[in-house]
């Protein structure tokens, strides 16, 4: 499969979950309680779970095409919630006996993740 067909697919699920993902969010901000974002929130536990059931049954009875993969996993849960696949990457490193990899990735994302956004915030607001 070309490089192009690749990025073609992933963009393809990429469109589909992002806009699944704007939508599940809009309706539990619209018609959900308030004063905490329980839409990322949701959409982000949803996503890992759907990312893990996918997976998981997919390894398990090797069903899923490597286009269908990158169609589903990396495109649409991957747009639908990009935590899902820092989730997922997380869990194969564990899986794969690499726990010490696994702590410093989690520890790593959330603390440069939190750090980034308040310096771009900061650097943002700049007048």
């Amino acid at each position: 499969m070309s490089s192009l067909s690749q990025v073609l697919l992933v963009g393809a699920g990429g469109f589909v979950g992002a806009s699944l993902r704007f939508i599940a969010s809009e309706l539990i901000h619209r018609f959900g309680p308030t004063g905490f974002p329980y839409g990322t929130l949701t959409v982000n536990v949803v996503g890992c779970l759907a990312i893990g059931l996918l997976t998981g049954h997919a390894d398990a009875r090797q069903i899923l095409s490597p286009g269908m993969r990158l169609v589903l996993v990396v495109g649409v849960l991957g747009g639908f919630t990009t935590f899902s696949s820092f989730a997922n990457e997380t869990l194969w490193l564990a899986r794969s006996g690499l726990s010490l990899r696994a702590a410093v990735n989690v520890t790593a994302s959330v603390l440069l993740c939190l750090v980034a956004a308040w310096t771009g915030y900061a650097l943002g607001s700049r007048p």
